[in-house]
């Protein structure tokens, strides 16, 4: 699954810098998650980071995008080596 960002969010600016997939923008008026861009921090860490540092605790699995772990790490090789092709060019 991905993660999503409740209307509980007090606009700390915690998250978005610690997601290593640069998931985590800001939306109309609190943080958003694309999903498409995360990845629990599977491949990167053992735990979500924007979870563990969230001070609210307004960060749960989104039922809207339910993906296995096997999913999410595909995900983040595919966005691994899009970002690397990237950087080659």
């Amino acid at each position: 699954m991905s993660l999503y960002i409740t209307e509980e969010c007090i606009n700390c600016d915690v998250c978005e810098p610690v997601c290593p997939n640069e998931a985590i923008f800001f939306g109309e008026l609190i943080y958003e998650i694309n999903p498409d861009l995360c990845t629990e921090c599977v491949g990167h860490y053992d735990q979500p980071q924007c979870q563990l540092f969230c001070p609210v605790d307004c960060i749960p699995l989104d039922p809207q995008h339910v993906e296995s772990q096997e999913q999410l790490l595909e995900k983040y090789q595919r966005l691994t080596a899009q970002k690397n092709a990237s950087i080659s060019e």
